[in-house]
């Protein structure tokens, strides 16, 4: 593990580009206690069904932790030596941020000032959204947006920094 500025890494690609399978294998190579944080939530039986097939696809070898709002306070709360954490996906938690109207500044400040501070080895994804047409609307202008803003400071605040296409990674920081 890396350790400027921080130990995390973050894996950022476009929608079924491999960026989880990506970040699973990022941490179940170095062996620790593997712990998945999703942020995601079941709003339609399609949902509930990718979130299932996800938890299966993983095994039980990960303890899985749903926080679609609280993410700082549930990586605190599991932060260890011994721990890998994954967080899959911030954009989803942008999305739950917006819908339930929190200080999303405030939000984004406290995940950046705690990876440096994080013992756990991070493993943080995200879906690149700011590569296409401008949105035709309001709120996903807004929402790209604020993805973007998030994916500087989380980029700034890791050690390493992946883009995944096809598959295939391109690493851009570390």
């Amino acid at each position: 593990m890396t350790s400027s500025p921080s130990g995390a890494a973050f894996v950022l690609g476009g929608a079924r580009s491999g960026k989880s399978r990506f970040a699973e294998k990022l941490i179940t190579d170095i062996g620790l206690d593997r712990h998945y944080v999703a942020t995601g939530q079941a709003w339609d039986e399609e949902m509930r069904d990718r979130i299932a097939q996800h938890r299966n696809d993983r095994g039980d070898l990960w303890t899985t932790h749903e926080e679609p709002l609280d993410l700082t306070a549930r990586l605190a709360a599991i932060d260890g030596d011994d721990r890998a954490v994954l967080v899959d996906c911030l954009t989803l938690w942008v999305t739950n941020l917006m819908m339930a109207e929190r200080n999303i500044a405030a939000e984004f400040s406290a995940l950046t000032e705690f990876l440096p501070k994080a013992r756990s080895r991070l493993v943080l994804v995200s879906n690149e959204v700011g590569l296409g047409i401008v949105p035709e609307n309001r709120m996903a202008r807004e929402f790209r947006d604020h993805a973007g803003r998030l994916h500087q400071m989380i980029a700034a605040a890791s050690a390493e920094v992946y883009f995944i296409a096809a598959g295939l990674p391109l690493k851009m920081k570390g």
